[in-house]
């Protein structure tokens, strides 16, 4: 959803990566319909492993609670957000999870933006 998320704000200006220390087999889909209440179509997203070379190339990685699992990198950003697991939850448990990524990942644009501007 974060990755939705800054795709959807962000436009062209941020390249966004999304993947995960143990992605399940397909994207749940509690948070695909969350999306689509909000005009975000996920439903063809498939998770992928967080590789090292994700992280290498990235300027800012955002962490969900892998721990040890996320390679890290010197000079690199790191962000843990401390978020609710949507997993094998139900919609109305997944909207507020969606709606506080949303702000987080505003918050986060903005910086990103006012840093590079």
């Amino acid at each position: 959803m974060a990755a939705a998320w800054l795709t959807h704000l962000a436009g062209d200006r941020v390249d966004v990566r999304s993947a995960g220390s143990a992605p399940g087999a397909e994207v749940n889909p509690a948070a695909v319909a969350a999306m689509a209440e909000v005009g975000i179509d996920i439903s063809a997203a498939t998770p992928k492993i967080l590789t090292v070379d994700a992280v290498r190339e990235s300027d800012v990685c955002i962490t969900m609670g892998c721990g040890d699992t996320c390679p890290v990198f010197p000079g690199k950003r790191y962000l843990d957000w401390t978020l609710e697991d949507p997993a094998g939850q139900g919609l109305e448990a997944v909207r507020p999870i969606r709606d506080e990524i949303e702000q987080r990942v505003r918050g986060l644009l903005a910086e990103l933006l006012t840093e590079h501007a």
